[in-house]
């Protein structure tokens, strides 16, 4: 369940920053700040519930050669 929260989370992130990009693609800046702000908010929700929610889920770290 915690895999399939981080995808769909992911997923959900990355949405965002193309609703906070589509003003300057679309060339209507101006017109557009709600959708930069609404763009902002779900990226930053998003990426902080998917560290939240999926805490833990990642397997241990090796270490590969010398800590220099």
């Amino acid at each position: 369940m915690k895999k399939f929260m981080r995808v769909v989370l992911t997923i959900l992130m990355y949405a965002g920053v193309l609703v906070f990009i589509y003003p300057y693609l679309t060339g209507r800046i101006m017109t557009g700040i709600a959708f930069m702000i609404i763009g902002a908010g779900m990226t930053v929700v998003c990426g902080l519930l998917r560290c939240y929610l999926t805490e833990g889920d990642c397997g241990p770290l090796h270490r590969i050669g010398r800590d220099w």
